[in-house]
């Protein structure tokens, strides 16, 4: 209520009375209350505005006039004239009344009258008459049913806040859940029933509702009902209530329970973040071949996306190579610490011994108690939950361990610290589907990393031991094998000693990549090695080479390979090991080097003051296509050049063409500096070699031929008195050398030599000494009747000659020449120690 217009702020007391007046909206703007009054002779004395508004008659007609023959229907007149008489004798009365509706003459209202007598001065007895329609009070009579139907039954808790933000009403609902009656609530707060910050915040909303109208929807409050300590979600909307007239009276609010709701979206964004991670751990895990780079990628995943600490122990026999064992069976055998991730800046796990020690550092190798639930997670390969020390940062721990192939690998704990949302039975679930793909993954790398060791082992060894040694040549080697996460190849290189001080250079390679290439590579090398002591042309060997390759494609071996190609000359390649190769022979008396090649690059040789120079030879086929012969170069290398043999993984790779990269060899080796070692460095940094696509073999030989000093060559005739002159030739050339202590021997078999060369042989006898790190003695003739040697009879008086030679050498052969057959020996030089005699016998197994 306000007070009327031009008072003074306080209400104008007369007596009792205080003179106000209603406001706009009030209950008598719904109701529409009118009034008329009778006079003493029953006719109609006032009639008000309202009463003109209800019935449709104006005052100047209804004034004067009987109420019952203007309102009332004809059949009720009779009725209407006894009331009319009853009330003007002093009797009170209410009903209900039938009325003409205005403008409708068919169409009948009902209003409830209520009528008072009333007394004029004069002691006249009249009426005062009030009406409403029944319409109206029936229409408000559903509105509050209504309405309290919706205030009172409502299954959510429904608030009225006056203007002053107290609660004027509550509902049944919300007095069930805050406990007390309905009336119990009026004129608390919302800090009544939320915690301080909550409730300012609520507060906040009301009067933001209140000041500018705009509703809010969904508002977020959480609090705790009375008596119970669980968190509950409300959604609260907020909307400003109005009077009739539009004035501000409140706000209401509706709250809905929508715990479960947030229940039911945590557990599916739990589930969304838990199928994102495995998305993630599949797409992340497992890209590398290594053990501890396969660690790290689910730590990276796990952290800080599932838990806020991780880490990962695998067994250390596992790490070195070897099967899981017996050890392991109970848990407590070795473990590496191979990865650990932190959310938090100090926040390092437990030791997991339930002591007080440090908890093992990265790379460390350690073991868990028997007692302790990580060695039971090992040990029964389940899950263990593990709760965090009194005063630790963590809360809890899972330990789950890795298990692949129904083998265990090792362990990895997922920890979330306090404060963070304790695991439940999904994050569990999450955690030991996460160690299984990591752990396969882990198991794969060990796997590869055992085989790839074995490759590389296997390639190695049959590479040359060391750094190799050759008569008048300086020599260097590299060999790079492609990155570690790739297979091993077939590269290969070879320096391989001949019969009088020559030298054989080998470089090749084996088509493809893996085991079967570096198997196939083997092979090969084993059989230049086989050829090459055969003493054949460069241009055989890759003959007989080329036949071994087709061989290896082939289940019957050569042979099987050999009849095929006969039957069809459309060989199946893909069935073939096809190589590449280059073989060159370098005679250090003659500096002359015989090249032959198949399929592979060219050789590079640097001579003294000139540009480098890519060798002219042949390519010739690749080993393994059969069909084509190979063609041998001859050239002469003078003293101090360079020679360059080399794989195509030193020169080609995806960022630059062949061209390119012999082009770039050949600038890296103008003016190489003397030491050899370092031209191969300065050629591998060069050419940037790192991008690890292929194997690399690189051998770089200096020539260096034998000093003529060092060479005792001469031409007897075939006649006999030419064996006693070779041993006197030999006999001098020794004592200019210093080495009278091989005269005896020298002598010896060089008299047997020279001997068969002039029974056996044919034209002028050649005798030559070669001396560098040991002595070969080589005696030529033009016979092609090869010596063989033999087992001499009791009761023969000859054929022990080659025993002999065979006894008294280190080393012996024969092998044919352009023009005939050379047959030599070599002897250790002496170091200066007593010259070994034979023993009783080696002297009696040649009788």
């Amino acid at each position: 209520m306000s007070e009327i217009p031009g008072t003074t702020g306080t209400p104008d007391t007369a007596g009792d009375v205080v003179w106000q007046s209603s406001p706009p909206g009030s209950i008598y703007d719904y109701i529409r209350v009118a009034s008329f009054s009778i006079g003493a002779d029953g006719l109609v004395e006032q009639w008000s505005r309202r009463a003109e508004e209800l019935f449709g008659v104006a005052a100047r007609d209804a004034v004067g006039k009987d109420p019952v023959d203007a309102f009332m229907p004809a059949e009720l007149h009779g009725r209407g004239r006894g009331r009319v008489a009853e009330i003007l004798d002093g009797k009170e009365w209410t009903g209900l009344v039938p009325f003409r509706m205005p403008g409708e003459e068919h169409a009948h209202g009902i209003a409830e009258l209520y009528v008072m007598p009333s007394e004029t001065p004069s002691g006249q007895r009249g009426a005062v008459c009030i009406v409403v329609d029944v319409r109206v009070l029936r229409q408000i009579e559903t509105d509050l049913a209504s309405s309290q139907a919706i205030f009172g039954q409502s299954p959510f808790g429904f608030l009225l806040f006056g203007t002053d933000l107290t609660v004027q009403r509550a509902n049944k609902r919300f007095a069930a859940l805050f406990g007390g009656d309905v009336d119990a609530h009026r004129g608390r707060t919302v800090h009544d029933y939320l915690a301080p910050a909550e409730a300012e915040r609520m507060t906040a909303a009301l009067r933001r509702v209140l000041d500018t109208g705009e509703s809010v929807t969904d508002l977020q409050v959480v609090g705790t009902a009375p008596g119970s300590a669980d968190r509950r979600h409300w959604s609260v909307n907020l909307y400003r209530v109005h009077s009739g007239a539009g004035r501000p009276i409140g706000v209401a609010g509706l709250g809905t329970d929508v715990t479960r709701r947030h229940v039911a979206a945590r557990e599916a964004a739990n589930a969304r973040r838990n199928l994102a991670l495995l998305n993630e751990a599949s797409a992340r895990i497992g890209n590398s071949l290594d053990l501890e780079t396969t660690a790290r990628e689910l730590l990276d995943v796990a952290v800080p996306g599932f838990c806020d600490l991780a880490a990962v122990d695998l067994y250390q026999g596992l790490l070195a190579g070897d099967e899981a064992g017996p050890g392991h069976a109970d848990g407590s055998a070795e473990l590496r610490r191979v990865a650990f991730a932190s959310a938090v800046s100090d926040g390092p796990l437990e030791n997991g011994n339930g002591d007080e020690g440090a908890a093992p550092a990265l790379g460390a190798v350690h073991r868990y108690g028997f007692t302790s639930p990580y060695a039971k997670a090992l040990r029964e390969s389940q899950l263990q939950s593990v709760p965090g020390a009194d005063g630790s940062l963590v809360q809890s721990t899972l330990a789950v361990p890795m298990v692949a192939h129904d083998t265990v690998v090792g362990l990895v704990q997922f920890a979330r610290t306090k404060g963070s949302e304790p695991f439940g039975e999904r994050d569990r679930a999450l955690a030991v589907e996460l160690a299984a793909r990591a752990a396969v993954c882990i198991d794969n790398a060990r796997l590869y990393r055992r085989e790839h060791e074995r490759a590389l082992i296997l390639q190695r060894s049959l590479l040359p031991p060391g750094d190799p040694e050759a008569a008048g040549l300086t020599i260097a080697c590299r060999y790079l094998p492609g990155n570690m996460e790739t297979e091993v190849g077939g590269d290969w290189f070879d320096v391989i000693e001949l019969p009088g001080h020559r030298t054989a250079l080998v470089v090749g390679d084996v088509m493809g990549r893996g085991l079967r290439a570096a198997v196939a590579m083997g092979e090969l090398r084993t059989a230049v090695r086989t050829l090459a002591l055969l003493d054949l042309e460069p241009a055989e060997v890759l003959s007989a080479l080329d036949e071994i390759a087709r061989g290896l494609g082939a289940p019957g071996g050569t042979q099987q390979a050999s009849r095929a190609a006969h039957k069809s000359r459309e060989a199946d390649l893909s069935e073939v090991y096809l190589a590449t190769c280059v073989y060159a022979v370098y005679d250090p008396v003659t500096r002359r080097c015989t090249f032959a090649n198949a399929g592979h690059l060219p050789p590079l040789v640097v001579e003294p003051g000139e540009e480098p120079l890519l060798l002219d030879v042949p390519p010739g086929m690749p080993l393994g296509v059969g069909g084509e012969p190979f063609e041998e170069v001859e050239v002469e290398l003078p003293e101090g050049a360079l020679l360059a043999l080399y794989t195509d993984g030193l020169v080609e790779s995806r960022e630059h063409p062949l061209d390119e990269g012999l082009s770039q060899l050949r600038r890296a080796l103008v003016n190489p500096v003397p030491a050899l070692e370092d031209v191969c460095d300065h050629i591998l940094t060069t050419l940037d070699t790192g991008h690890g696509e292929d194997d690399i073999a690189l051998l770089m030989a200096r020539i260096q031929g034998l000093p003529a000093e060092a060479v005792g060559d001469w031409t007897l005739p075939r006649e006999p008195k030419s064996v006693g002159r070779a041993r006197t030739l030999a006999r001098r050339q020794l004592e200019s050398w210093g080495l009278e202590s091989l005269v005896d021997t020298v002598e010896l078999l060089v008299s047997e030599l020279a001997t068969n060369a002039l029974r056996y042989g044919e034209g002028d006898i050649r005798l030559r000494l070669l001396r560098d790190r040991t002595l070969v003695c080589e005696v030529w003739d033009a016979g092609l009747v090869q010596p063989r040697r033999r087992r001499a009879r009791d009761t023969d008086e000859g054929g022990r000659g080659l025993q002999l030679v065979g006894l008294l050498s280190a080393a012996w052969g024969s092998r044919r020449t352009p023009r005939g057959k050379t047959v030599w020996f070599e002897l250790a030089l002496p170091d200066g120690g007593p010259v070994a005699e034979l023993t009783e016998d080696q002297l009696l197994s040649m009788y």
